[in-house]
């Protein structure tokens, strides 16, 4: 048995659809089912559109980093930082005649 939809199965699923909805119905449910597909396609290509510009202006920002000279990207030596507080004491242990 094959895995594809013949025209007996379309068949039978416009009739089943034409008796649950009704003829009036039938054509506004097409028609909001149409605009939700292109919708969903027109959100899919603008999702593509926005993955391909994030991938050139990462590239861009790569090439730009590579074409920087050595002194400009060279990293700077820093001085330890000094603490300037004084250390905590240790505190006495609570006992139950405290509390």
């Amino acid at each position: 048995m094959p895995s594809w939809i013949g025209p007996w199965e379309i068949a039978i699923v416009v009739v089943i659809a034409l008796l649950i909805f009704g003829p009036k119905k039938l054509p506004d449910l097409g028609s909001s089912l149409g605009k939700s597909i292109s919708g969903f396609k027109k959100g899919l290509k603008e999702s593509q559109d926005e993955f391909k510009t994030a991938l050139k202006d990462d590239a861009e920002v790569v090439t730009s980093a590579e074409a920087r000279p050595a002194a400009a990207t060279a990293t700077v030596a820093r001085e330890p930082v000094v603490a300037t507080t004084a250390a905590p004491t240790a505190k006495e242990p609570v006992t139950a005649e405290q509390s």
